[in-house]
């Protein structure tokens, strides 16, 4: 038997006021269109901000729908939007927040697993890595350089 040891890094900015210029703004937008999600179900709303190598931002936010399973993650619906509108342009940057409608989330809050494997997609058609930021409402926020820190072993095309 052999031990595989995988390790991630993330830097940790204590507030939003920590991040640099450009993501400041990133992470507002974000803030703002989380606003829009549709979250009468879980109480938990996602809002997503993606800045494209054309300098265009695409937005997201959760939508959610009494067939649970077919409601959409805040992250899909914007990268899906930026693949479908912007097809050649690559994924820079993504800054997600989340809040709950119950309690205050003071905990930076990742990608699900769904959309984890949707960013992988993404980034491994690119071929360049996508810096992540996340946080909850308030509180840190944690910055990835790759979604491969979020998702070591992740699955693409070349397994099929």
């Amino acid at each position: 038997m052999k031990e595989i040891s995988i390790t991630t890094q993330f830097k940790v900015f204590d507030s939003t006021q920590d991040l640099p210029i450009d993501i400041q703004d990133l992470m507002t937008q974000a803030i703002e269109v989380r606003k829009n999600a549709y979250a009468p179900y879980s109480k938990f709303r996602v809002g997503v901000a993606i800045i494209l190598d054309n300098g265009k931002v695409v937005l997201g936010s959760n939508q959610e729908n009494a067939a649970y399973p077919s409601g959409l993650c805040a992250e899909r619906v914007a990268i899906f939007y930026a693949g479908a509108m912007y097809p050649d342009a690559k994924v820079l940057k993504m800054a997600i927040t989340a809040a709950s409608d119950t309690n205050q989330t003071t905990a930076p809050i990742p990608p699900c697993g769904s959309c984890r494997q949707s960013i992988a997609e993404y980034e491994i058609k690119q071929e360049t890595p996508i810096e992540i930021y996340f946080m909850g409402e308030i509180g840190s926020i944690y910055k990835s350089e790759s979604l491969k820190n979020l998702l070591p072993f992740m699955f693409d095309k070349k397994f099929l």
